[in-house]
């Protein structure tokens, strides 16, 4: 079903699009991987719809409940709280490490000595989005 966003797709390893290569058509050097998780957290509903739209792009990093059960905490690359701005979620330096075994996770890790997985946040910012104008369209928002 056309949304009118754009679909996010993963890159083939090795690959990348012609725009991504410099001039002499080589790549540009990776950046370093973040050390740590920053966590985004939205209210269940948000968080559970927003889930779903990821796994369907086949983008979500590991999620987890919050404590009190009234939230969804996304993990994101750390470094992304201090450029985080979208009304209706918070997004805190830092992540709760849960066991592999803990049941509050929604997306656990792949496997018990498995690393937990970032969402890219800008990923995870449409898919917030999408997933507000969903429930606001069915009459379950706004939040």
């Amino acid at each position: 079903m056309p949304t009118g966003l754009p679909q996010y797709r993963r890159i083939a390893a090795g690959a990348a699009p012609a725009a991504a290569r410099g001039h002499s058509g080589t790549l540009p050097a990776p950046l370093p991987a973040p050390v740590g998780f920053d966590t985004v957290t939205v209210p269940v509903r948000h968080g559970l719809e927003t889930v779903d739209i990821l796994r369907l792009r086949r983008a979500c990093g590991t999620v987890h409940q919050t404590g009190s059960g009234s939230a969804i905490a996304f993990l994101v690359p750390a470094g992304v709280a201090g450029q985080w701005h979208l009304p209706g979620t918070s997004c805190t330096p830092g992540a709760k490490q849960l066991p592999a075994t803990d049941p509050r996770w929604v997306m656990p890790p792949a496997g018990p000595t498995a690393p937990a997985r970032a969402t890219d946040p800008w990923v995870l910012r449409s898919a917030l989005c999408e997933a507000a104008c969903t429930l606001t369209a069915s009459g379950l928002g706004p939040f």
